[in-house]
């Protein structure tokens, strides 16, 4: 593993949102960690979710904390449902469809190199 880069702070106020993948109408994203750069398999970030209906099946361990709004992950064993200050542990393989009208939410996942593995 590559040097690890020093400890910082990073303020949701200086984040740069940049529309994700095929969903970018729905949802954009600032990475915090994840980038190859920091020396880490931790990848982390924020993502602004606006009308969002996501299908997807996670690769990866991910933690995602709400801050704004309301975030559901639905699964085949039923709905996920947090607000502000709660959180969602989802297991690599997880089948989900992520739905939020309008939400703020903070993700972890490992490993970031995901779709490299």
């Amino acid at each position: 593993m590559s040097r690890k880069a020093h400890a910082h702070v990073v303020s949701l106020s200086a984040a740069e949102f940049t529309p994700r993948f095929a969903y970018g109408h729905m949802a954009e994203v600032s990475v915090v960690t994840g980038t190859g750069g920091e020396g880490t398999r931790l990848g982390s970030g924020f993502v602004r979710m606006s009308d969002a209906e996501i299908p997807w099946t996670i690769q990866y361990d991910e933690v995602i904390l709400v801050l704004e709004g309301q975030l559901t992950v639905r699964t085949h064993n039923g709905d996920l449902v947090a607000g502000p200050m709660e959180c969602i542990w989802l297991p690599d393989g997880t089948e989900l469809t992520y739905i939020a009208e309008e939400a703020l939410v903070f993700y972890a996942i490992e490993p970031a190199n995901w779709a490299e593995e």
